[in-house]
């Protein structure tokens, strides 16, 4: 199974699958609204208009599985994306990332790109999957990493 072929509901409630993105480097992100990283959403928003047009997408996994700081409907999360940092990229429906119901997207993207100390688990929200043009998980980084840190290794996909 590659990556093009998980589905995923998008944050409106549409069911679609990843192979819309097929061809474009991603970058696939854990997200939440009331955390400590929420601010990165803006270096998101800057790394999707930066180099959206040529062939890049960050894709947003909302998550409340760490300390509850997702806590709104889908359509609150869509809605703070919007207003307060002018979100344009993909956001999709609210998921789990770890233990027994973790999105299967998820399953496959930690058994990729191992994280610290070789373990699968995400340990908190703004962890980051890079993904080449092929569909490759090409690197993991944590949520200490900032997007602004990220243009680089975007570019040498590009």
């Amino acid at each position: 199974m590659s990556l093009y072929d998980f589905e995923v509901k998008t944050i409106d409630g549409r069911t679609t699958t990843l192979g819309d993105f097929r061809g474009k480097a991603l970058l696939i992100v854990n997200v939440a609204s009331e955390c400590g990283f929420t601010t990165q959403y803006s270096g998101l928003e800057e790394l999707q208009r930066r180099f959206g047009a040529r062939g890049f997408s960050v894709l947003g996994f909302p998550c409340n599985q760490f300390g509850g700081q997702e806590p709104g409907t889908d359509a609150e999360v869509k809605s703070f994306c919007e207003t307060r940092f002018g979100v344009s990229f993909p956001l999709f429906a609210k998921i789990d990332v770890n233990g027994a119901n973790a999105d299967p997207l998820y399953r496959f993207l930690k058994a990729q790109r191992k994280g610290l100390l070789n373990t699968e688990a995400i340990k908190w929200n703004f962890t980051k999957f890079l993904i080449d043009r092929q569909g490759n998980v090409i690197a993991r980084f944590p949520p200490q990493k900032t997007p602004e840190e990220l243009t680089g290794e975007i570019e040498n996909l590009l």
